[in-house]
C-alpha cells in the first residue's frame, strides 16, 4: 500500500494569516519561512506530487524543486465573498452573523461557505478516486482541504477531527484504500 503525505502550504503575508482565505489567490511570504522546514521534503521519495493550482501552494512546491501536476479540486472550501479575507473578529461585527452559528461546525459552515458541505467533500473525493494505490503521493493544499481528506481517508467524522496543521507541516496517511 501507498504512503500518502499532506503538506499544507507556506506561510502567506501576516495580514493574511488567521484569515478565512479560500479562492483568494495570494502569494506565500518567504521572509515567514522557517529556513529548517525546508528539508522536510528532501528526504522523501515521491511516486506523484499533486498540488493546489493557487500560488501558495504552487509557490511552496517551487521552493522544493519539485514538478508537480495541479488540480482545482485541492483548493480551499470557497468561502462567502462577505467572508473571504476576514479574521474571525471581522465576521463578529458582521450584520448577519448570529453566536448561534457557532453552536456547531456544520451551522458555522453554511454560514461562512458558499460552496456546500457536501460539494466540498464531493470535490475532494472525485480527486481521491483518482489516485493510484500502491504509490506514494504528495499533496500540497490547504488547511480546510487537508482536513477534509484526512477525514475521508481515514474514515473520521469529519465534525471529530481535532487536526491542527501548520504552515509547511505534513500529515501522514499510510494504507489509505483499505477497507
Amino acid at each position: 500500500m501507498g504512503l500518502i503525505t499532506l503538506l499544507r502550504h507556506a506561510p502567506l503575508p501576516k495580514e493574511y494569516q488567521k484569515r478565512y482565505i479560500g479562492h483568494s489567490d495570494i502569494d506565500i511570504d518567504i521572509s515567514l519561512i522557517d529556513q529548517s522546514k525546508l528539508n522536510i521534503l528532501n528526504k522523501e521519495d515521491y511516486d506523484l506530487i499533486y498540488s493546489s493550482d493557487l500560488k501558495r501552494c504552487t509557490q511552496t512546491l517551487d521552493l522544493f524543486n519539485l514538478t508537480y501536476t495541479t488540480n482545482k479540486n485541492l483548493r480551499e472550501v470557497k468561502f462567502k465573498e462577505e467572508i473571504e479575507k476576514k479574521s474571525f473578529e471581522q465576521i463578529e461585527q458582521l450584520n448577519s452573523y448570529d453566536k448561534k452559528y457557532l453552536d456547531n461546525i456544520y451551522t458555522w459552515y453554511n454560514y461562512i461557505c458558499e460552496e456546500s458541505f457536501d460539494e466540498f467533500k464531493s470535490r475532494i473525493n472525485s480527486f481521491l478516486n483518482t489516485l493510484p494505490k500502491d504509490k506514494n503521493i504528495l499533496i500540497c493544499s490547504h488547511k480546510g482541504t487537508i482536513r477534509m481528506i484526512y477525514s475521508i481517508l481515514k474514515k473520521e467524522e469529519f465534525s471529530t477531527i481535532n487536526l491542527k496543521v501548520n504552515y509547511l507541516e505534513e500529515i501522514f496517511i499510510d494504507k489509505y484504500f483499505e477497507k
